[in-house]
């Protein structure tokens, strides 16, 4: 209702809202972060909640669009042949979900479907790991085995040895960034994984931050992290969001406006992502009409914006 009595596209309303001007400069399209395979809470057997695909080399949208879609048809034909045409089934957000042993073969199966269509070396990946859930409150020791991360025999172990396993995932694939590597009130934890990984990677935090000031500023002050994950479920209001968005973002974090599990067919965090200039969007893989309702949005503002349109592409930690 704001952005018709202003005159003004949704985007550029909520730039105004967040102090940017409603011009085209002001906004951002993001890079998408395809949910490809789901995990633990989703479905089928993958150890960490989600593996993502980020084009960061795109251009332009809707060149990330298309590697994304070309890289998911490439990953459903991969999961076919090693897994059966059973394993193809996708989850509610529209991932797959092959019975996968461990997050390196999940990995390597995601490696295998990103070179044979054609975009090895133009995307990134994101593991969101969803470490609460691995957490035994009553040992302080991460259950390797409840999650599935290359643990057997009931393994169980510490921070420190949680941060190895990560290690070796760095050292092998192209990763780009990871939400709550540990437990939520792990701070120290994150801590020392920011200091080490943060330069040249994404440690995000969702469970960690809940899009709650408080929580940030307390991230702020013991380096637990450099992005957010912005959910306007647990913001509360878009006033919330803005204001959650700004302060990550004037403490250089990068920012990720993400869908629900549980969506419809509404696009407003589209124009979210691009008017608070956030650089990245978590809304699903490239299947499922309220999933694809938000890319199909984006791809129209991109086309509305002409060549004032600017795409966060490899920028997108602070575009």
């Amino acid at each position: 209702a704001g952005a018709a009595a202003a005159g003004l596209p949704l985007h550029g309303y909520l730039a105004r809202l967040a102090g940017r001007g409603a011009a085209a400069g002001g906004c951002a399209l993001p890079v998408p972060a395809f949910g490809v395979l789901g995990g633990r809470r989703r479905a089928g057997g993958l150890a960490c909640r989600e593996l993502l695909v980020l084009p960061t080399a795109a251009g332009s949208f809707g060149e990330a669009m298309a590697i994304g879609v070309e890289v998911y048809h490439a990953l459903r034909g991969v999961i076919g042949r090693r897994y059966g045409q059973d394993a193809c089934n996708v989850g509610d957000e529209g991932g797959f979900a092959p019975g996968v042993r461990d997050t390196g073969e999940a990995l390597d199966v995601l490696m295998q479907a990103v070179g044979q269509a054609g975009h090895a070396g133009r995307v990134g990946i994101g593991v969101d790991v969803a470490a609460s859930e691995l957490y035994d409150a009553g040992s302080g020791l991460y259950d390797l085995d409840l999650g599935g991360l290359g643990g057997s025999g009931g393994t169980k172990v510490t921070a420190e040895q949680l941060m190895s396993v990560y290690r070796g995932w760095f050292e092998k694939y192209p990763i780009v960034a990871m939400g709550d590597p540990f437990d939520r009130e792990d701070w120290a934890a994150y801590s020392r994984f920011a200091s080490e990984f943060g330069v040249e990677r994404q440690i995000v935090g969702g469970d960690l931050l809940a899009a709650d000031t408080g929580r940030m500023q307390k991230a702020l002050e013991v380096g637990a992290c450099n992005a957010l994950l912005l959910r306007l479920d647990q913001a509360g209001t878009v006033t919330g969001a803005v204001e959650a968005s700004s302060l990550a973002q004037r403490a250089g974090w990068g920012v990720v406006v993400s869908h629900l599990s549980a969506e419809t067919e509404d696009a407003f965090i589209a124009d979210l992502a691009v008017g608070l200039r956030c650089g990245q969007i978590r809304a699903g893989a490239p299947c499922r009409s309220e999933r694809l309702a938000k890319y199909n949005e984006l791809l129209r503002i991109e086309e509305e914006l002409g060549p004032a349109a600017v795409f966060a592409s490899g920028a997108f930690r602070s575009p």
